[in-house]
């Protein structure tokens, strides 16, 4: 057991997402999003959570874990060409985390996605979130726009961000 990680989660409140990542940033990163969707053919989403609670904390469930469960709850997996890409906020555990589908996996890597997770994080840490988080958009999307061009233009996957 991690009690000093247990204790930041327990000691988070709800608030904590919506203060970092207030209305009007939630808004800048859905216009990103719209705006990356016009130059690839892929999929994005993003989602932020304060922290973890209950079981999945109890069980000591990683910010990667949680990032692959919420891939799968949000049906990241269903576009027609496998190239849904998730970013995972984990504010409690200051972890950003990419997780790409087979598609998008395939022909990217590890390697982009972890660059683009430690510039996000390092503007997280100056409590630039707004900033990091359009500027980690833009940089998933050179990426995909390299590997997944605009064939049509099917939003098979909402924008919004999700705050849970």
């Amino acid at each position: 057991m991690n009690f000093s990680r247990e204790a930041r989660h327990l000691l988070s409140s709800p608030w904590l997402a919506r203060r970092a990542f207030p209305r009007s940033t939630l808004l800048a990163i859905e216009r990103a999003i719209e705006e990356s969707e016009r130059s690839h053919g892929a999929q994005v989403r993003f989602a932020v959570e304060g922290s973890l609670h209950g079981k999945r904390l109890l069980h000591g469930q990683s910010a990667r874990d949680r990032g692959l469960e919420l891939f799968s709850i949000l049906r990241m997996w269903d576009t027609e060409h496998r190239n849904g890409v998730l970013i995972y906020v984990l504010l409690a555990d200051h972890a950003v985390e990419i997780i790409a589908d087979r598609g998008a996996h395939a022909k990217i890597g590890d390697s982009p996605w972890q660059e683009v997770c430690r510039e996000m994080q390092t503007a997280f840490s100056r409590g630039e979130y707004k900033k990091g988080a359009v500027e980690g958009i833009r940089a998933i999307s050179q990426h995909l726009g390299r590997h997944f061009p605009v064939l049509k233009r099917d939003n098979e996957l909402p924008d919004r961000p999700i705050v849970l």
